[in-house]
């Protein structure tokens, strides 16, 4: 693990249900209307009240949230599509494209474009309504994001919404992809502020939040989750969730990831996070924030059928087609098609 200035608590003993019903019944009611134009303010302690909600109590709010804002059985389809694979110079301790790793990723060049347009096109056969681009950077250098432009202005016209994982960017160049034609930035807070330092020290929390700045402030829709499973304490969870809820305006897509544990990263050998946790994370996830696509992401391929059937009912209404998620495996698109099926669910 990496070192922190601050260590994160252990996971502590659940406690039995003490739920403040005044402001959680209030919080759910907004999270139930149409008419709430402004953020409504959670804080860590109501969302943890989430969590120890008893679990059909809990699905029960979500998918009271759930239906009074979507379609309950319509579920985003999105591809992720690694253009620039490894070599990253940041220490992660997640990701196998860390060059600082010995994984089995190598460091690739940039993808190129016609690669990329025939990718976007099998994505979009395959029933996905965005394509989705991501690159091992720290940070695009203007050189690589020139080519980048071309790629997202490129699956623009061919009528699928456009997605870019690219780091963090600097000024100026959020209005570069806004022109490309870019319709979401993917950054991830990941964790809480907490635990973050646990994970990641060659970046600042801060510097995401800027990150997502520069994205609004020229009108990209945010892409923004985190990381399930790290490590972290239930509190923690809810406080990542509480720094996305509370955002001026919360992300449009907040992907929930498991993580998917690669042998060489520090974080190999984490002691797995039991399934219903997760589902509560997607549960309350959708309770806090009722207008956001909740994008079931990495690590389903480890999860049975009846474990992403009780994400969808939490609430989980997007997930990736495809078989890789940049580097880890992922459903394939028939898989995924078979599991709708059974369920009832149809694509956007």
């Amino acid at each position: 693990m990496l070192e922190s200035a601050t260590k994160s608590s252990t996971v502590a003993a659940m406690p039995e249900a003490v739920v403040d019903t005044s402001n959680l019944t209030a919080n759910l009611g907004k999270a139930c209307s149409h008419e709430h134009a402004t953020v409504n303010r959670w804080s860590v302690d109501e969302i943890v009240a989430l969590f120890e909600l008893p679990f059909s109590d809990l699905m029960y709010q979500a998918q009271t949230v759930h239906r009074a804002n979507f379609d309950p059985n319509a579920v985003q389809v999105s591809t992720l599509l690694s253009i620039k694979t490894g070599g990253c110079s940041e220490d992660c301790g997640y990701c196998p494209q860390a060059a600082r790793y010995h994984t089995e990723v190598e460091n690739e060049p940039l993808m190129k474009l016609d690669d990329v347009l025939t990718a976007a096109q099998e994505a979009k056969d395959n029933g996905a309504s965005r394509f989705c681009m991501g690159a091992a950077w720290r940070g695009p250098k203007q050189r690589d994001l020139e080519p980048v432009l071309k790629m997202i202005a490129e699956v623009k016209a061919m009528g699928l919404e456009t997605c870019a994982t690219l780091g963090m960017l600097k000024e100026g160049q959020a209005e570069q992809l806004k022109d490309a034609g870019l319709d979401y930035y993917n950054h991830n807070l990941d964790t809480d502020p907490e635990y973050y330092g646990d994970v990641i020290s060659t970046r600042t929390y801060q510097d995401r939040l800027d990150t997502l700045d520069r994205v609004r402030s020229v009108d990209i829709n945010v892409c923004s989750g985190g990381i399930i499973g790290m490590g972290e304490s239930r509190n923690q969870r809810a406080g990542l969730l509480a720094q996305l809820a509370n955002m001026e305006r919360p992300p449009e897509s907040v992907p929930i990831n498991l993580l998917t544990q690669v042998e060489g990263t520090p974080l190999h050998g984490t002691e797995e996070l039991d399934p219903f946790e997760f589902v509560r994370t997607i549960a309350a996830a959708r309770i806090t924030m009722p207008n956001s696509f909740v994008r079931l992401s990495a690590g389903r391929q480890g999860m049975t059928e009846s474990t992403q059937a009780l994400c969808f009912l939490a609430g989980a209404n997007s997930i990736f087609y495809g078989e890789k998620l940049l580097t880890t495996g992922n459903p394939e698109a028939a898989t995924d098609k078979q599991l709708f099926a059974k369920l009832g669910i149809h694509p956007l």
